[in-house]
């Protein structure tokens, strides 16, 4: 059986390689094909939001398939934007929210929204590489975690922001071989042991962000023999699978407008 490190470097050394294999599978080939086509030619929420290709395609690459079902929820997203503070995604910790409002900005750019880079090419460069994610995730869930943790590192600036996404604390007390428990001690006092652990300049350092992982890797290998596919649960509200628990009282009393 290949070690979950081998795994992941075989994925991560030529990433290039990797997304292109990806990109050319006849299902994520097809999709990308039918989203490009038609989304430069959407013009409103509501047109989005009724192609069903289109809008799974798009929440999909955002890490959001899981709320598909939540429309009301995915157009007050939208509907509200990003520029005001006090928008609704810029109030949820999620940050996926917030850059499926920035990929299709209708709120700013109105019918000119789909037109940018960031909502074709840029979205279907989210798409292929979540699709790489969860098919490395689908033999061993350590790789899959990985891979996460290396596309989100860059954009981490605190130990917070380690703390508050479920995979990569998952990632930390794995490397550094905590407990369960950990996550359930003072929030505060986690974030200080982060960054006393990791330097957050290191976060945008590929080759310190490797060694990181490769540390991970082995960690994993040893407490995950059995290579148990737990993805559903520790991936949770980070990647797609599951609905982070915060959110569920905000969709609940949203979903009854859904379309």
């Amino acid at each position: 059986m290949t070690t979950t490190y081998t795994s992941y470097r075989l994925i991560s050394q030529d990433i290039g390689k990797s997304l292109d294999r990806i990109s050319k599978q006849p299902d994520v080939a097809r999709e990308t094909e039918y989203y490009l086509s038609k989304i430069g030619s959407i013009k409103s929420i509501d047109a989005f939001m009724e192609d069903s290709r289109l809008y799974n395609y798009a929440l999909k690459a955002h890490g959001l398939e899981d709320m598909a079902y939540a429309k009301a929820f995915i157009r007050k997203v939208l509907t509200e934007g990003i520029t005001k503070d006090d928008a609704f995604a810029n109030k949820l910790s999620d940050t996926r929210y917030k850059e499926l409002a920035t990929s299709l900005n209708f709120a700013a750019y109105g019918e000119a929204a789909t037109s940018f880079d960031r909502a074709q090419k840029d979205v279907v460069a989210q798409y292929t590489r979540q699709t790489l994610e969860q098919e490395a995730g689908s033999d061993n869930t350590g790789v899959r975690l990985a891979l996460y943790f290396e596309r989100m590192a860059p954009s981490i600036t605190s130990g917070m922001g380690i703390i508050a996404d479920d995979a990569m604390s998952q990632v930390f007390r794995t490397t550094f071989q905590l407990p369960a428990e950990f996550a359930g001690t003072d929030i505060d006092k986690q974030a200080a042991l982060v960054e006393k652990a990791i330097k957050m300049e290191d976060l945008q350092d590929p080759v310190k962000v490797g060694k990181l992982l490769e540390r991970f890797t082995i960690m994993w290998e040893m407490e995950n023999p059995s290579q148990v596919n737990t993805s559903t649960t520790i991936l949770g509200s980070s990647a797609g699978f599951g609905i982070s628990s915060d959110l569920l009282l905000s969709i609940n009393t949203l979903k009854l407008g859904g379309k």
